[in-house]
């Protein structure tokens, strides 16, 4: 199941967990410590400074895209080979490997971008 919603992470990986989904791939530029209990959730920071700052929060670093160290099809090569792994049970996301999970939220009163 593929499931684009508003950018509102908790009422929107709840959501997300709603409908099916089995694994989150959640992109970020600012680093929002993230996560679910229900399915993986794979953190790709858009930025490399993130991705260095947080290295171990965030799964994929596709900031290396914007600096021309890799190409789209790179990075998008490694996060299919990742969600691959993390379905299959043979690698854990960080959120899953820290603990790092938030609540279930149905609504969140302040608006839904």
């Amino acid at each position: 199941i593929y499931a684009a919603t508003p950018a509102s992470d908790f009422v929107c990986g709840t959501q997300q967990v709603a409908s099916g989904i089995t694994v989150q791939v959640f992109t970020t530029g600012r680093g929002t410590p993230y996560g679910l209990m229900a399915v993986p959730v794979i953190k790709m920071a858009t930025r490399t400074e993130l991705a260095n700052r947080w290295f171990d929060l965030m799964d994929i670093n596709a900031g290396t895209i914007a600096t021309g160290e890799e190409t789209i099809e790179e990075v998008g090569w490694k996060l299919f080979h990742f969600i691959l792994d993390v379905a299959s049970g043979k690698k854990k996301t960080f959120s899953d490997q820290w603990g790092l999970h938030n609540q279930l939220a149905v609504f969140n009163p302040a608006p839904v971008t």
